[in-house]
């Protein structure tokens, strides 16, 4: 059953008691990255690990996401700012001990191509906080794993 999070801002992003930040250099110009994460939600599902299907909500500043671990997820969109940031907030989720969770992810031009640093923000029970610290590595290699898909699937 979903239950309501914490409807934090994008201020959370630095202030959050869990903060997972990750970054990698892709060859992909900044706009298409942007274009990827902002416009094409239900390609989510084609390069990013544990996606299981993702779809726009209304005029597109809401989301709801399915995980292939059968997580649920109703979003809302904080920032669209082509190229440089795309963020968004959980409203919903069916995932235990979770308060609230943003998720922000920068572009930056690097050379030809993108440095993309994806931060996850989350709060919930301290059970909860220590699993999300303890999954970092993983988290990590699932994000490095994404965004090289991603890079590839943006480069055909």
């Amino acid at each position: 059953m979903a239950r309501q999070l914490r409807p934090e801002g994008l201020d959370f992003v630095e202030t959050a008691p869990v903060r997972l930040v990750f970054a990698r250099e892709i060859s992909a110009a900044p706009e298409a990255v942007h274009r990827a994460l902002a416009e094409d939600v239900p390609g989510w599902a084609e390069w990013f690990p544990g996606v299981k299907r993702a779809r726009p909500l209304g005029d597109g500043t809401r989301r709801e996401v399915w995980l292939t671990g059968g997580g649920h997820f109703e979003e809302t969109v904080l920032a669209a700012k082509e190229p440089e940031l795309y963020a968004y907030r959980v409203d919903s989720s069916n995932a235990p001990g979770v308060r609230a969770l943003v998720e922000e992810w920068r572009l930056l031009p690097s050379g030809t191509g993108t440095r993309v640093q994806w931060t996850f923000a989350a709060d919930g029970s301290a059970p909860l906080r220590l699993v999300l610290k303890g999954s970092r590595s993983a988290l990590g290699r699932a994000f490095r794993g994404a965004v090289t898909s991603l890079d590839r699937r943006l480069a055909s």
